[in-house]
């Protein structure tokens, strides 16, 4: 799928954006900033998460930038990245007017995921606009536990030396929450989530089964040697399990999504891609709008 390279103009950097082809103006749209992991970068992250495959089917807006920060690994940091992602959302809001972002959402995977909840814990901006956080394998709200021994491979003789950010509370604001993990990833998906909870929601729903006929477009390719199922092996089709909590107070969809004999860093399947922008699309938005509004009046 095509993009454009759009520039921030504050910083110098740019990031990846797509829209749909046919976009008509004043149509409402869902904004999905996506997040790339540790030792990744805008263009795996695309792919991994292909949410620009249904734009057009789901009126999407998609941002997908890379972190500033290369060593020891590329990773997401506050004081390198956060006037970045302040930017982008500015961008994308002035682009397509406020009163027609439906909802925005936050997707990031592993290290993108962690940040996000940073962003949703301690940043204001991110507080007052976002109705959703889609956790690509990173972290639970009401965690789920790791798998014993998971963690990135390495050659012989090699140590992992990647900050690992410090522990916080949950987040206090309001948003939807989606979680989806590899099964090799985590010792086992909770029965219960205090996210759901706090939304009374009702208790968790199996829908049926995703069943993926083809791969995901993307893996760890400097792990493939060496790699363990935790950590992900080649792309190929399967099966992930979709477990729903109903009725979420206010609109908010809570949910799981384990996708069966996968590892962390195996590309989503197509149709499991589509599940979880199905379940994004459903849930209540509205918050760019009144953040709109509010600043207007300030």
């Amino acid at each position: 799928m095509a993009s454009i390279a759009a520039l921030d103009e504050k910083t110098g950097r740019k990031f990846y954006l797509d829209d749909p082809d046919d976009l008509k103006p004043g149509e409402k749209l869902t904004f999905i900033l996506n997040l790339h992991g540790g030792g990744s970068v805008g263009a795996w992250q695309r792919a991994y998460f292909p949410a620009v495959d249904y734009k057009d089917k789901y009126r999407l807006v998609i941002a997908t930038p890379s972190a500033a920060t290369k060593e020891p690994s590329r990773r997401w940091v506050g004081e390198a990245d956060d006037e970045h992602l302040h930017n982008i959302v500015n961008y994308v809001f002035d682009k397509y007017g406020p009163e027609n972002i439906k909802s925005f959402w936050l997707a990031g995977h592993s290290q993108g995921g962690m940040t996000s909840n940073r962003l949703l814990r301690d940043d204001p901006f991110f507080q007052d606009r976002v109705d959703g956080w889609l956790s690509l394998s990173g972290g639970r709200m009401g965690p789920a536990e790791r798998a014993p021994g998971f963690g990135p491979p390495l050659p012989p003789g090699q140590t992992l030396n990647m900050p690992r950010p410090a522990p916080g509370g949950p987040p206090t604001c309001d948003f939807s929450f989606i979680y989806t993990t590899g099964e090799h990833e985590i010792a086992s998906l909770p029965e219960t989530s205090p996210w759901a909870e706090k939304y009374a929601a009702g208790p968790r729903e199996r829908r049926p089964d995703i069943v993926d006929t083809e791969a995901g477009q993307i893996h760890d390719t400097g792990r493939q040697e060496f790699s363990t199922k935790g950590w992900g092996l080649l792309p190929r089709p399967g099966t992930a399990e979709v477990y729903v909590y109903p009725n979420g107070k206010d609109g908010r969809v809570v949910a799981d999504v384990v996708r069966l004999d996968k590892g962390h860093t195996e590309g989503l399947e197509p149709k499991v891609t589509e599940e979880l922008i199905k379940l994004m699309v459903s849930a209540s938005g509205g918050k760019a709008r009144a953040a709109s509004r509010a600043s207007a009046q300030a």
